[in-house]
């Protein structure tokens, strides 16, 4: 499956963007996609993810509550909403694709990634 990550930007703290996943090439409906991201000079990070169906979501502890991820499967797209974003929120941000039932957050269990899309969140 080819993945193209979009919707970055730069927006002041406390502003809201929503990040878009758009796949191709395979059932769609067969992956768990996850959003990761990577702060300048920092590893890359879970941010979330969503299962096949959409009813079960997994959020690093620091953005609950502020960022939602969803999918539309007839779409072939996941989201990303942001909101109340914070400077530390800058990164670049990935997403990616692992064909499975289960959720997992680590990087190499994902088969899958797209390019980036760089968020700037200013103070």
């Amino acid at each position: 499956v080819q993945l193209q990550a979009s919707g970055g930007g730069l927006v002041q703290a406390g502003g809201s963007l929503r990040l878009s996943c758009a796949a191709s090439g395979r059932t769609f409906s067969n992956y768990v996609i996850s959003w990761f991201r990577q702060a300048p000079g920092k590893e890359r990070e879970f941010v979330a993810a969503i299962n096949r169906n959409g009813y079960r979501k997994d959020y690093v502890d620091s953005v609950k509550g502020r960022f939602t991820i969803s999918r539309d499967n007839a779409k072939n797209t996941v989201y990303l909403q942001m909101n109340s974003l914070k400077p530390e929120d800058t990164a670049v941000y990935y997403c990616a694709a692992r064909y499975t039932t289960v959720i997992l957050t680590t990087e190499t269990s994902h088969h899958y990634w797209g390019q980036g899309t760089v968020v700037t969140v200013s103070s």
